[in-house]
């Protein structure tokens, strides 16, 4: 019953072989493609995932990032300072001030998620690949590190000019016009005083 199932077809004996040889012959005898790295730099799409860089004035020390890695491979330290009031009366606030922000690119598994998560647009990642080290030890960069692929990130694309309006950008649009217009209703008009 088996036998049924199958299609009957004739097998030439060796016909596998001549396939797989027939291939290896037309790729003997193409040109190879090969680029040759460190001389000639590979051609990287936009955004492609290279090393994360900090944007360290958008560090709130939230520590999402490091709460959500799962390779916990992201060390922050921080300390608490007092901020004066701003006018007389107030309270003082405090602020965590960013003492540290180290990642270790041995144990990075480049999964974007501490990027995700950022509330503040800290981290994004940059297309450089070029960070190998001799010693694993030195695979964990600091802030300074960090700091300097920040400059090497690509500009976001451009919004699709077809798409609807961001409601954010709607809504404070809208706010704006009313506040306008209140204002040149309670202005007096010219003739008037």
């Amino acid at each position: 019953m088996a036998e049924s199932q199958q299609p009957a077809r004739s097998r030439i004996p060796g016909s596998g072989l001549a396939k797989g040889l027939a291939v290896t012959l037309r790729t003997m005898t193409r040109k190879t493609v090969t680029e040759q790295y460190p001389d000639v730099q590979p051609d990287l799409p936009p955004r492609s995932r290279g090393v994360i860089g900090l944007f360290e004035e958008n560090c709130t020390v939230c520590m999402l990032c490091a709460r959500e890695c799962p390779d916990w491979c992201i060390y922050i330290d921080s300390h608490k300072e007092t901020v004066p009031a701003a006018a007389p009366g107030g309270r003082e606030r405090s602020r965590n001030v960013l003492d540290r922000f180290a990642i270790d690119f041995s144990l990075c598994m480049y999964c974007g998620i501490c990027i995700e998560v950022c509330p503040f647009d800290a981290l994004f990642w940059s297309p450089e690949f070029e960070y190998a080290e001799t010693d694993i030890r030195e695979l964990t960069h600091e802030r300074d590190k960090l700091r300097e692929w920040m400059w090497t990130v690509p500009a976001p694309p451009a919004l699709d000019p077809a798409a609807e309006e961001p409601k954010e950008i709607a809504a404070a649009r809208k706010t704006a016009e009313k506040l306008a217009a209140a204002q040149a209703q309670a202005e007096p008009k010219e003739g008037e005083a």
